[in-house]
């Protein structure tokens, strides 16, 4: 595949995901993302035999590996408090920057019934899963059972991505601030209550 046509199929994913984020799933058509993307309409069926819906698919992967790219390089350094902190600051500045119009497109997939597309619920099921782990993971290492990082994995989740929606309503990043602060200092005082985290932790 020659650059001209990769370029041609990573915008196309790119733009998906872009226009999942602001309009949903039910609202990102091939027309729109051709319109956004510039690309051919001959490229969508040579690029994405399964049409709109491998098109989605892909982008729900694109965007999750994404916050899991950030995810992965916070924890480089071995502190999940900073890894969190990051985890929350992508949120708050992708609202900030996009106007409140930018929200998650895994959830934007997430909420949808995709009664002819199941594939994209599953997809959307497992980014979640992979950033619960990810985040998981990196708790057990700094002294937690697998059980409790697990339960506080999806805390974490459910506070971002619970809070992005209230910024989108409310046109504020407070949400998104408070529910960070919380969890801020909720993973000091688990983790042994000091910045380090690296001694200390509690079960």
């Amino acid at each position: 595949m020659n650059a001209r046509k990769r370029d041609s199929r990573n915008l196309m994913v790119l733009s998906a995901a872009s226009l999942l984020r602001e309009y949903g799933a039910s609202a990102t058509s091939i027309d729109k993302i051709l319109a956004h993307s510039g690309a051919p309409r001959g490229s969508v069926y040579h690029h994405f035999p399964g049409g709109r819906t491998q098109l989605i698919d892909e982008a729900v992967t694109l965007a999750g590996d994404f916050i899991t790219g950030l995810i992965g390089a916070a924890a480089q350094v071995d502190d999940p408090v900073e890894a969190v902190d990051a985890f929350f600051t992508a949120w708050r500045d992708q609202l900030a920057e996009s106007g409140f119009r930018a929200g998650c497109p895994i959830v934007a997939v997430a909420v949808e019934t995709n009664d002819d597309a199941p594939q994209l619920s599953r997809s959307a099921a497992a980014v979640f899963a992979r950033w619960q782990r990810d985040l998981a993971a990196l708790l057990v290492r700094h002294g937690l059972t697998e059980e409790r990082a697990r339960r506080l994995g999806a805390f974490i989740i459910a506070a971002a991505e619970g809070a992005v929606i209230m910024c989108r309503a409310e046109q504020s990043t407070a949400p998104i601030e408070a529910a960070a602060a919380e969890i801020h200092d909720l993973l000091l005082h688990t983790l042994g209550d000091r910045p380090g985290t690296k001694s200390g932790p509690r079960p």
